[in-house]
């Protein structure tokens, strides 16, 4: 059997799927086959074990011995996939397990489970001092068997706009592409991702992150992702994810003409400036919204000066550069959750451009998010996002954009469309409160007067 089938049969084992693709790398190399026939007995109750038994074809049978107690225990049978002596170390095995058929077991060595407990989700090389902060913001914790997963919000994670009310589900898509990214062989990534947001979430609380799968192909898998917080589904996503292979190659979509990213300004000076000054600085669209400033993740610089601010009427568009600060693992899952996690910070604002006025306030939340994977990319090499809003209607506002490299290819396209509504004034809102409690009382009087 050839390097790259073992690792993609790995990538199918539930207990490996958690790990980063160098793990499963490092596991295919030093795993080593073993061949049973019909009846053999692959380890006895009692016995050490030689480590990890992973079945790769054929099955299996686990049963205990009879004993004048318990004259029998329940028995079970082990397929491909299925896995046993996880969990017990150097310690003996608690059950015999007997080939029903010609078996092969791929059996990774007790020296070499180690491999099994990486420091980072996405290098098993790394130490997390090194890791960029982006990948300790993309980091989940399996609780069974990565099924269910869950996530939560660093207390050093950086706050922009109003993350606490209105852009938080935004801030999940990432998440749940990394939830399901995380139960896909290593060798298969996601070529696309369609999100639903359905309910606000608690930014202080963690999220329950269930993965479904729908489909497990040879060239594609189809996962479902839902975001759980306090029973209620909030969150909902549909990823699929496809084997790298050769194909036909064609691009119409042409990079704008801009100035290169060292030539533009830097969003964290702007940032920096706005915060020292608790005001919105008027080339950034967005707010600080944190009881200190912390800075972002993804270092961002925009293509052109804009001289408008958030009560001045703009282009519905924008263009800017942006990459991860520091260097990233090579994990191309990670780079596509990077760029998901990077691509709404201005998203949806851009719809607003056209209507912006003096004493305008407004609220924004996401209704769906879709974004297309066409090549491979660096996320911590600087791409730039170009974003446009054709329409806006029924108070929604719809954007699509598309992020080139630095090559002028086009490497992921994008559309999102969300809920754009003029914020109310108080003075509103208690006129529409007495408004409602006085048709309240004629109804009451109608109901009884009848």
């Amino acid at each position: 059997m050839d390097t790259e089938s073992v690792i993609e049969f790995l990538g199918c084992v539930p207990l490996l799927q958690r790990l980063p693709s160098s793990s499963l790398r490092k596991i295919a190399e030093v795993v080593r086959t073993k061949h049973y026939d019909r009846g053999e007995f692959v380890v006895h109750e009692g016995e050490l074990g030689d480590g990890i038994y992973f079945i790769w074809e054929g099955e299996a049978e686990v049963a205990g011995s009879v004993t004048a107690e318990q004259e029998s225990r329940l028995e079970f049978q082990l397929k491909r996939y299925d896995y046993f002596g996880h969990g017990i170390g150097a310690s003996v095995q608690q059950a015999n397990v007997i080939a029903l058929s010609k078996l092969i077991c791929l059996v990774l060595p007790h020296e070499h489970c180690t491999l099994l407990q990486p420091i980072s989700i996405w290098n098993a090389d790394k130490a997390l001092e090194a890791c960029s902060l982006v990948e300790l913001i993309l980091h989940l914790e399996p609780i069974e068997v990565c099924e269910h997963i869950q996530g939560i919000t660093l207390p050093d994670a950086p706050k922009f706009g109003k993350v606490l009310e209105d852009s938080y589900l935004d801030r999940m898509l990432h998440m749940q592409a990394l939830a399901a990214s995380k139960t896909v062989d290593c060798l298969k990534v996601v070529h696309s991702l369609h999100a639903y947001f359905l309910l606000v979430g608690d930014f202080n609380m963690p999220i329950i992150y269930e993965v479904r799968r729908l489909r497990d192909g040879k060239s594609f898998a189809t996962r479902r992702v839902d975001a759980i917080q306090k029973g209620n589904v909030i969150f909902t996503l549909l990823a699929s994810f496809q084997k790298e292979e050769e194909g036909f190659d064609h691009q119409v979509a042409t990079m704008p003409s801009v100035p290169a990213p060292d030539t533009v300004t830097k969003m964290s000076s702007i940032i920096g400036r706005a915060w020292d000054r608790r005001l919105t600085d008027p080339v950034f669209p967005g707010k600080v919204a944190a009881k200190e400033f912390i800075p972002w993740p993804i270092e961002i610089r925009f293509c052109e000066p804009n001289n408008s601010t958030n009560q001045t009427k703009s282009p519905p568009s924008l263009r800017y550069w942006f990459r991860a600060k520091g260097k990233l693992s090579d994990d191309q899952a990670l780079h596509r959750c990077v760029a998901a996690y990077a691509s709404d910070l201005t998203f949806l604002s851009v719809s607003l451009n056209p209507h912006r006025k003096k004493d305008l306030k407004t609220t924004s939340v996401s209704l769906d998010h879709s974004m297309w994977f066409h090549r491979p990319f660096r996320a911590d090499d600087w791409l730039l996002f170009v974003i446009a809003s054709p329409a806006a209607y029924n108070a929604r506002g719809f954007c699509a954009g598309q992020m080139f490299n630095r090559k002028g290819e086009l490497v992921v396209s994008l559309t999102q469309e969300g809920l754009i509504r003029e914020a109310k004034s108080q003075m509103q809102q208690y006129r529409q409160s007495c408004e409602w409690e006085a048709v309240e009382s004629w109804l009451t009087i109608l109901r009884y007067s009848g």
